[in-house]
């Protein structure tokens, strides 16, 4: 058995482990507020999540070719199953620390940030395709800046259509319509964040030769869709908690209005292959929306940290990225 089909299979394993991880530590995100309003009971949430995360991803591959080719060039790359399997193992670190103290971190700035961060130390700042790691960074800094004000915007538009509503009475409604934007946003996650792992897979594969072009093997995007429910089925309870309680005090027509904002960013970025932070952009729905009901009512605390998490992601992972890269080729 050659060293290089051991190493392929290795980096299929821990992108799946990865792919499993984004399942409870992002899609979490998707149904949290869904579970604080009480729309849905969180084990239902979690079943329904799965499920619509599985249908997601095996909807599109387009972010699976932009992770693969718009980073760096698989073709070209120096000790390119080193440099994806030090990427992979950075961003599970990140991702494991974060969940562990329940902050809302990126998995994609994670993974991007680690491959380009061991690219670097494999083969100097050459090494990265500007162009599109450009794109792809304005995409992840504007996303959330769009689910802000799109978030603020529907909901100043809810105020104004049901001003003269009895609450309870409209609450009643939005917690029956909150199960299906719960849902939406569950299938839009999987649509974006599971292609990521695809995508990682492929740029293996065409760096160890068992691949020609961009292509998502079949096998590759269902083995991806697969890890990314079961991770789903396990729940994020700790993300669930901050994002659904600890950003504001939701009721169900607040988490309509961040549902639908976040639902429609990520899908959005979907269409245009760009792969986003589900995380940032539902957060910064919730964000938007509560600055729209009372700006007070945002705990803005809570706020502060995930922002700081989110800026420190990139830089902590590329750097991380680069010293697992030093010490798999020292020891390889």
């Amino acid at each position: 058995m050659s060293s290089i089909f051991i190493l392929t299979a290795l980096i299929i394993v821990f992108a799946l482990v990865f792919d499993f991880i984004n399942g409870f530590h992002d899609t979490a995100n998707a149904i949290a507020t869904a579970v604080s309003t009480k729309a849905l009971k969180p084990r239902h949430a979690i079943i329904m999540a799965a499920a619509m995360n599985l249908l997601g991803a095996l909807t599109f591959t387009g972010v699976a070719h932009t992770i693969t080719k718009d980073i760096v060039d698989p073709f070209t790359l120096n000790n390119g199953s080193y440099v994806i399997l030090a990427a992979l193992l950075s961003a599970i670190t990140w991702n494991l620390v974060t969940w562990y103290f329940g902050i809302p971190s990126s998995s994609s700035h994670a993974i991007i940030g680690s491959i380009a961060g061991a690219a670097i130390v494999a083969s100097g700042f050459d090494a990265i395709k500007w162009s599109g790691f450009t794109k792809i960074v304005q995409a992840l800094i504007l996303s959330p800046i769009l689910a802000f004000t799109l978030g603020f915007i529907v909901y100043s538009i809810f105020k104004v259509i049901f001003k003269n509503n009895n609450l309870g009475k409209t609450n009643k409604r939005f917690r029956r319509i909150q199960i299906l934007t719960a849902a939406v946003q569950s299938y839009t996650h999987g649509t974006n964040d599971a292609q990521k792992s695809m995508g990682i897979i492929t740029m293996a594969l065409i760096a160890n030769g068992y691949a020609t072009n961009s292509e998502v093997p079949f096998w590759v995007q269902l083995s991806c869709a697969i890890a990314m429910a079961l991770g789903t089925s396990i729940g994020g309870w700790k993300i669930i908690k901050t994002v659904g309680g600890k950003i504001m005090k939701i009721r169900p027509v607040n988490g309509v209005a961040a549902d639908m904002t976040g639902a429609a960013i990520i899908f959005g970025a979907t269409f245009l292959h760009m792969p986003v932070s589900t995380t940032h952009v539902i957060s910064s729905s919730i964000l938007g929306v509560g600055s729209a009901h009372r700006i007070k009512g945002v705990k803005w605390g809570t706020a502060k940290s995930m922002l700081i998490t989110w800026f420190i992601t990139l830089p902590i992972s590329a750097s991380l990225a680069g010293m697992i890269y030093y010490i798999i080729a020292l020891f390889l």
